[in-house]
């Protein structure tokens, strides 16, 4: 049936979300899924790990530039980072979603098949058991997600001890950079680029590399906000000083120096963009930065990129210069 033409509030709730709910896939641990007033789920742990993010319309992403299927996409990878960052394993998902009047049906059950197929590529064991639907004066989506310890311990970002690796599992910059070229507006110059603008609509995090770096990381967690950003929050719940060497960031600035150019070549009375400022202060790649024992062995696939140097001061520096943190703020944007 093509839903094109049609709103969802003249549809209502329930026909609007039968329709949409339809693409979702049972898991073997849930117990009890959407339809009643609660879903209910097996853990093999007696602890549940637990988040929440929640993303809105023209501050965290925009339509212009993200179809319902990449919101949704996008909504699923950061909160599944953060469980992975702590060392759990996925299991499921509830999805609170504010919808405008003016909202198609078609919007909501491309936004649901974005869900599913995040979860497909991510978490194949996790399911997105329930949530609520309303109307506002602008689309919001609210995520809580749920992860299983399977007996391990979380991993926090407290727990860094110096003489510790500083490691990276995942791309720098590349998320970054692909906003910056869906800034510029210039279709052609996006096209030109492709993979980068894809990570800035459906990043893809290795979250199997992301949980296997965690069965070795003292500390961790998911890069969302900027390297310097989230290193400074890691150094300060953890009271240590870190040093960043800017020569083992070289291969994420190759990647990213021809779209660089290419942007700042597009217009000369515009700021100038800069490759290192993407690594260095954009997020949403959703890598993960750890702390690992130099005896460690470390999985193959992450990236050695500094030390902690030094117990208190919680600073972070670039090749032994001061690093000011700086990247994205959920509040002031």
């Amino acid at each position: 049936m093509n839903n094109d033409g049609q709103k969802i509030i003249e549809i209502g709730e329930t026909e609007a979300l039968r329709r949409a709910l339809s693409v979702f896939k049972p898991v073997a641990t849930t117990l009890i899924g959407p339809g009643d007033d609660a879903a209910v789920i097996s853990v093999s742990d007696s602890r549940v790990v637990i988040t929440t993010d929640t993303m809105v319309q023209d501050h965290d992403f925009r339509l212009e530039w993200s179809s319902g299927f990449d919101i949704g996409y996008k909504a699923v990878t950061s909160n599944v980072a953060d469980l992975v960052a702590m060392g759990a394993a996925p299991r499921a998902l509830t999805v609170a979603l504010v919808v405008t009047k003016e909202t198609p049906q078609a919007w909501l059950e491309d936004f649901a098949s974005g869900l599913q197929s995040a979860c497909d590529r991510h978490a194949p064991e996790c399911q997105i058991v329930g949530g609520d639907l309303a109307s506002g004066e602008q689309i919001v989506i609210a995520i809580a997600a749920h992860g299983d310890l399977e007996s391990r311990q979380p991993i926090l970002r407290s727990t860094a001890e110096v003489g510790d690796l500083i490691v990276i599992a995942g791309t720098l910059g590349k998320a970054a950079c692909g906003l910056a070229l869906l800034s510029s507006n210039d279709e052609t110059l996006s096209a030109s680029y492709p993979e980068l603008v894809s990570i800035q609509l459906r990043p893809v995090p290795d979250f199997a590399l992301g949980l296997e770096l965690a069965a070795v990381a003292s500390s961790m967690l998911d890069v969302s906000d900027g390297l310097s950003l989230d290193a400074g929050r890691l150094a300060s719940s953890s009271n240590v000083s870190m040093n960043i060497k800017k020569e083992l960031l070289e291969g994420y600035a190759a990647i990213l120096e021809q779209a660089a150019q290419s942007i700042n070549s597009r217009d000369s009375e515009a700021p100038p963009v800069s490759e290192w400022d993407w690594i260095l202060h954009g997020g949403e790649d959703h890598c993960f930065l750890a702390t690992v024992s130099p005896t460690a062995a470390l999985p193959r696939g992450t990236k050695v990129i500094g030390e902690v140097i030094a117990k208190g001061d919680s600073d972070v520096y670039l090749s032994g210069q001061p690093l000011s943190p700086k990247g994205w703020d959920s509040v002031t944007g």
